[in-house]
């Protein structure tokens, strides 16, 4: 009999004024040493409140703190050796550029990561996963699993709207992502890991089927919370992002090479969950239905999101990962995806 080992988080803390708790959980770990690296601005809106509570306690000492976003990998790695050699645990407090950054330089380091999320923008938070920059383009990079998620929800609700609505198309790809691992099995090129799949199923599932009338009541926010951790560990599991990104994500891959200013990556994901759900006949309407719900089509016509960029990230999607066989990895869905952009009613409304 076979055993898999996997890396989950030992700590998750999803609640109100979670951040206090933050001190007590280093305490009880006994990492005294710790580096803090901060998104910039959050230092004045939540850090110095979290950092003031982390120093009322002696025993921990935060020997390194930076403001810092960036997510070149040359530059990051050379970040990550500056780290000093008594910090036994890297803590990130921000953004998905900050929560990656973090992440990387925690792995290189060999030392245990804290996640501590400004935002509920994608499950980057929560995966051992960071896309980062290498030579100008964006790359998929192996990085520390959270050993702790620390999610304040006094901290989540008061993000701007955008972030809400970016989470929320995150989370409903896992519907379109799912279906092209199965295309995939049934190919022949890979195996479906069932527990990963059924944890991502129900991630997404504990969301789209929850009544509500507005995204910032508070169980809605607690949902997307857990189910975007769900999605990090449904990779973790799978060994691989397969679970939770399909040809939607590679849509919005594309997108960002192709954009001179790329929308918030879950923006873009959620509309191309809509396109691909359509082509793949998967729950289109449950899709639709969600997406419309929620106002994640009336709220993304801000953005002035154009037809003729999407026709070419679709037409692009297949080589941004030739190794994965989605369905946009096949001529007639693409035509299909095209024939969905121009003509949907939904879509010509919110593209340009």
């Amino acid at each position: 009999m076979n055993n898999s080992w996997i890396n989950v988080p030992k700590i998750l803390e999803t609640s109100y004024d979670a951040t206090a708790k933050i001190p007590s959980i280093l305490k009880v770990h006994q990492f005294n040493n710790i580096a803090i690296f901060m998104g910039i601005g959050i230092y004045e809106l939540f850090g110095k409140k979290i950092i003031d509570g982390i120093e009322q306690d002696k025993s921990i000492n935060v020997l390194q703190f930076e403001e810092y976003e960036g997510i070149e990998v040359e530059k990051l790695a050379a970040k990550a050796y500056q780290v000093p050699n008594k910090v036994q645990c890297i803590l990130a407090i921000g953004g998905g550029k900050t929560i990656d950054s973090g992440k990387y330089m925690a792995f290189l380091n060999h030392i245990p990561f804290m996640s501590i999320p400004t935002s509920i923008s994608n499950d980057g938070f929560s995966s051992s996963g960071s896309s980062l920059v290498l030579a100008g383009k964006r790359v998929s990079v192996k990085s520390a699993m959270p050993f702790a998620i620390v999610a304040d929800l006094t901290i989540l609700r008061s993000a701007p709207e955008k972030f809400y609505f970016s989470g929320i198309g995150d989370i409903v790809s896992k519907v379109t992502a799912g279906y092209d691992w199965v295309r995939e099995e049934n190919l022949g090129i890979t195996t479906i890991n069932q527990f990963a799949a059924m944890l991502a199923k129900k991630s997404v599932n504990s969301v789209v089927r929850l009544p509500f009338n507005y995204i910032r009541e508070e169980l809605f926010i607690k949902e997307v919370v857990d189910s975007l951790i769900m999605s990090g560990v449904a990779m973790e599991i799978a060994g691989s992002s397969a679970p939770a990104s399909g040809s939607e994500h590679l849509i919005s891959h594309a997108l960002d090479q192709i954009l001179v200013e790329p929308c918030l990556h879950g923006i873009q994901v959620g509309l191309a969950t809509y396109i691909m759900s359509i082509v793949q006949e998967h729950r289109e309407t449950r899709v639709e239905v969600f997406l419309t719900d929620t106002g994640f089509f009336e709220f993304t016509k801000q953005f002035g999101l154009k037809k003729v960029d999407f026709i070419a990230a679709i037409e692009r999607a297949a080589s941004i990962k030739p190794n994965r066989n989605t369905y946009l990895h096949d001529s007639r869905s693409v035509e299909k995806a095209i024939d969905v952009v121009n003509n949907n009613a939904i879509l010509n409304s919110v593209l340009k």
